[in-house]
């Protein structure tokens, strides 16, 4: 076998665990709590009082508008500066469901307001009120139109948990990267981990579509 696949097979196990460790649990438990905010924060900017749709408009405004690296340069290493610290993986769940929750807003947003007015009025005529309506009528359309780009939003922070390294966070790439540090052969080792992130994508990829004719075949027919 040659040198570099040897070394490839060597660090394989490694590199897959550190993903299934941390790399992925980051990814899941950050698009669910970033959903969840980004939800609310779509409801508030579409329905909420003035005030708090400035504050939700100013929210996505400043995380869409600044890098994620430095989001998480200031959780991590700013906040101590005032008397809060956490550790790099809490940091980092925090970081990356902000940044979840003002893009998944967007989408939300854009979702809703995709369903035609007619439905509104097909759901008044039924007798709902407006918290009704969205519940019954408007978010389970929504929910199909948002699918899509929700699920590139997971992929994407997939491969974006990879800036977790910056701040210690012993995922994926912070592993290839120790290995770097002994075997010299930043080449492959920093191949083989972009290959474990291209097949972590591209399952992802394939379980995205059979969630859409799903949802399609079930929900909405």
């Amino acid at each position: 076998m040659p040198p570099w696949l040897q070394l490839m097979a060597d660090s394989f196990w490694s590199l897959l665990s550190a993903g299934l460790k941390f790399t992925v649990p980051l990814a899941i438990l950050s698009f669910i709590f970033g959903l969840a905010l980004g939800i609310i924060i779509a409801l508030v900017r579409l329905y909420g009082p003035k005030p708090l749709k400035w504050l939700g408009d100013f929210y996505v405004w400043v995380i869409r508008g600044t890098p994620l690296l430095v989001q998480l340069f200031l959780i991590f290493y700013g906040l101590p500066s005032a008397g809060i610290t956490l550790d790099a993986f809490p940091a980092a769940l925090i970081g990356f469901t902000i940044s979840v929750g003002a893009y998944s807003s967007e989408i939300v947003r854009g979702a809703i307001l995709s369903v035609p007015k007619g439905q509104w009025n097909a759901a008044y005529s039924l007798g709902m009120n407006g918290r009704q309506a969205i519940r019954w009528v408007i978010f389970p359309q929504s929910v199909f139109v948002s699918l899509p780009p929700l699920s590139n939003t997971f992929i994407s922070l997939i491969k974006d948990t990879s800036l977790a390294a910056v701040i210690t966070v012993p995922e994926m790439f912070l592993s290839a990267q120790r290995i770097v540090s002994v075997t010299y052969e930043p080449l492959i080792l920093y191949v083989e981990a972009a290959l474990i992130y291209l097949m972590f994508s591209t399952v992802l990829s394939q379980l995205q579509v059979k969630l859409e004719k799903y949802y399609q075949r079930h929900i909405t027919h």
